[in-house]
C-alpha cells in the first residue's frame, strides 16, 4: 500500500516507489508534508511479519526526494534483518525528514510529525536516529504513544547510542577473534570514520582497550575536540580509506564500501556502526571477499541501539539491555561459521546472487 500526502510526485508516485532500485516488497510508504511547520518527511514500513516495524527517524539535508526514498527504503529493509537476526518481535521500518536538523528543526514539526505515526495505528513506531535526539522523541510522544527513546525520566532508556557502540564493540571483538584468534583489541590500528554520538562511544571503549585508532569526521572542530580527549590521530575524509589499518570502522552514513574505496583499503576486517555499508551488496562483497577482508554485518553488531530501544516496550531494563547486546559477539561469530560464503557472506564462491536475504533466510528461519 501506498499513501501520498501532498507531494508533487503524486501523480507518478507508484512508478517513483516501484521503480526505485531499494525498493524491496515494502508493504507501506507514506510521504508526509504539512506547510504549516515545514515538515516533509517519508516513512517506509518493509516488513512487520515478526511485529510492528520499529525503526528511527533520520534527519538530513537530502539533495533530492529520490535520495531520501532510495534512503528509506534501503534502512527499512535493514532493520527487518537487523530485528529478525537479534531475536526481536518486531518488523523494519525507518522514516526520513528532509532539512538541515541544525538549522531547519523545531519542536511543532515533530509534534505533527507524531500525528502522522499516530495514523498508522502502532504499525511504525519511531526512535532518534542521525540529526534526532531524545528531545525530539519528546515532542514527538505528544501526539503519538507509538515512540521510544524517551528519556528516562518519562521511562525510556535515553540515548541508545552507548549501547549501540557496545554492540558494535561486541561485533568487532568477535571479528578479531575470527581473523587473528584472539579478541582483544589492543595493540590493533582502527581506522574509525564518523565521530559522532556512537562513534564517539565505540572510540572510547577501543582506546581503553588500547587500540591504536585513526579518526575522521565531516565536524572538524568537534574531531579535534574528541581526538584530543582519546589520544587519537586526525586524518582526512578522504584519507581513512588508505590508513594501514587492521580495522577499518565505518560509523557514518553508509554506502562508503564501493568500488573505488575498497580497492584502497589496507585493513582485514570491517566492523563498524554504519547501516547499509555496501554500497551495492552483490557487487562489493565478491571485492571483500577477493581482497580477503573480513566483513562483520552491518545489520547485527549495530543493532544494541534496537535492541535498546525494543526494552522500552516492556518496561525499560538497562541491564538486560545490555545482556541481549552482549549476545551480539556470539551472533557474529555463529554468523561466520554458518556462511556458506567463508568469510563474506554476501557471496557464495562460484555461484551468483548469494544475497542478503539468502542469508537471512538461513540463520533466521524466516
Amino acid at each position: 500500500m501506498i499513501e501520498v500526502k501532498d507531494v508533487k510526485e503524486a501523480r507518478n508516485a507508484t512508478g517513483f516507489v516501484f521503480g526505485n532500485p531499494s525498493f524491496s516488497d515494502h508493504e507501506q510508504i507514506i510521504f508526509c508534508h504539512d506547510k504549516g511547520t515545514g515538515l516533509k518527511a517519508i516513512i517506509a514500513i518493509h516488513n512487520t511479519t515478526l511485529g510492528p516495524a520499529l525503526g528511527g527517524t533520520r534527519m538530513w539535508n537530502y539533495k533530492t526526494e529520490a535520495e531520501a526514498l532510495n534512503d528509506v527504503l534501503r534502512l527499512s529493509r535493514g532493520m527487518t534483518y537487523k530485528a529478525a537476526i537479534s531475536g526481536l518481535k518486531l518488523g523494519g521500518g525507518k522514516a526520513v525528514i528532509f532539512g538541515d536538523s541544525k538549522l531547519d528543526k523545531t519542536p511543532e514539526m515533530f509534534v505533527k510529525f507524531g500525528e502522522f505515526i499516530e495514523s498508522l495505528n502502532g504499525k511504525y513506531i519511531t526512535a532518534e536516529d542521525v540529526g534526532t535526539s531524545t528531545s525530539d522523541m519528546v515532542n514527538v510522544a505528544k501526539s503519538t504513544k507509538h515512540v521510544t527513546g524517551l528519556p528516562e525520566s518519562m521511562g525510556g532508556g535515553g540515548d541508545p547510542s552507548p549501547v549501540t557502540a557496545y554492540g558494535v564493540f561486541m561485533g568487532m571483538k568477535a571479528s578479531a577473534k575470527q581473523k587473528w584468534g584472539i579478541d582483544n583489541l589492543k595493540g590493533k590500528k582502527i581506522a574509525l570514520q564518523g565521530v559522532g554520538h556512537v562513534g564517539e562511544n565505540l572510540l572510547r571503549l577501543v582506546s581503553e582497550e588500547g587500540a591504536k585508532v585513526y579518526v575522521t569526521d565531516i565536524n572538524q572542530e568537534q574531531l579535534k575536540s574528541i581526538a584530543s580527549k582519546y589520544n587519537a590521530e586526525i586524518v582526512s575524509l578522504d584519507g581513512i580509506y588508505d590508513v594501514d589499518a587492521d580495522i577499518y570502522a565505518p560509523c557514518a552514513l553508509g554506502a562508503t564500501l564501493n568500488t573505488e574505496n575498497i580497492a584502497r583499503l589496507k585493513c582485514q576486517v570491517i566492523s563498524g556502526a554504519a547501516n547499509n555499508q555496501l554500497a551495492d551488496e552483490y557487487v562489493h562483497g565478491p571485492m571483500l571477499e577477493q581482497k580477503g577482508i573480513l566483513y562483520a554485518p552491518d545489520f547485527l553488531i549495530n543493532a544494541g541501539g534496537l535492541i535498546n530501544v525494543y526494552s522500552e516496550l516492556h518496561g525499560y531494563d538497562r541491564k538486560v539491555a545490555i545482556q541481549h547486546t552482549e549476545a551480539i559477539y556470539d551472533t557474529t561469530l555463529e554468523v561466520f561459521k554458518k556462511s556458506d560464503c567463508g568469510e563474506n557472506f554476501y557471496y557464495r564462491s562460484g555461484e551468483e546472487n548469494c544475497g542478503r536475504a539468502d542469508f537471512i533466510e538461513k540463520v533466521s528461519g524466516e
